[in-house]
């Protein structure tokens, strides 16, 4: 998806990965899992609703097991990690079997360590220039955050056409509402969200409400 950058600053496309955070379906968990014993079952009733990528952040000192969990146990699920702020976080999230990475922002730093992770990654951007900046080191998919604040979808709208090769996951104050409008946008490939994981649903362990839930999300 990313292409890593040769010696000479010129992007290798050919030794980007294939897969794309955009393309298994239009709505991204975004998950803050408290109690990693929730993961599986939680990652299964998603799974099971139709959202098989799930961005687990690492918000939470839980984060790290059920990463390793999902990805051991949950079959179909394309876990990854988000709120990746740091090279040790990308790191330890590969080695915990994330199969993406997700950031609420970019530097040339992070950037480094995503290339080097060898997995997909969202960077985020909220503003032409740091979509400009990413394009000019290959990247074409980022994540947009925070959408609803940073403009929502008539922004995304006016970025489209002077950087139409830029594609978008926008998060951040995102609903089954308002879900649609972004998805009809030309450079939006998926957004993410938390609301097929009601906190009550969660405390209740109520995973037939979350799959109910997801299933709709799904459908969008």
């Amino acid at each position: 998806m990313n292409a890593p950058l040769s010696p000479s600053g010129v992007p290798d496309t050919g030794a980007a990965p294939s897969f794309s955070v955009l393309a298994p379906a239009p709505v991204v968990p975004v998950v803050v899992v408290g109690d990693a014993a929730d993961a599986v079952p939680l990652a299964r009733a998603l799974v099971a609703g139709g959202l098989p990528a799930i961005e687990v952040t690492l918000r939470t000192p839980a984060a790290p097991g059920a990463i390793r969990a999902i990805a051991a146990e949950v079959p179909g699920a394309v876990v990854g990690a988000g709120t990746v702020l740091t090279p040790e976080q990308v790191t330890g999230a590969v080695a915990a079997g994330a199969r993406f990475l997700v950031s609420p922002g970019c530097t040339d730093t992070l950037l480094t360590a995503l290339r080097a992770s060898g997995v997909p990654f969202l960077p985020g951007v909220s503003t032409a220039s740091e979509v400009m900046a990413l394009l000019e080191r290959g990247v074409r998919e980022m994540k947009f955050f925070p959408a609803r604040a940073a403009g929502g979808p008539a922004y995304l709208k006016s970025l489209a056409g002077p950087l139409p090769q830029a594609r978008f996951c926008p998060t951040g104050g995102i609903g089954p509402a308002t879900a649609p409008e972004y998805l009809a946008l030309p450079n939006v490939g998926c957004v993410g969200g938390s609301w097929m994981l009601p906190e009550d649903a969660v405390a209740a362990r109520d995973w037939d409400r979350v799959e109910r839930l997801a299933r709709e999300a799904a459908a969008l």
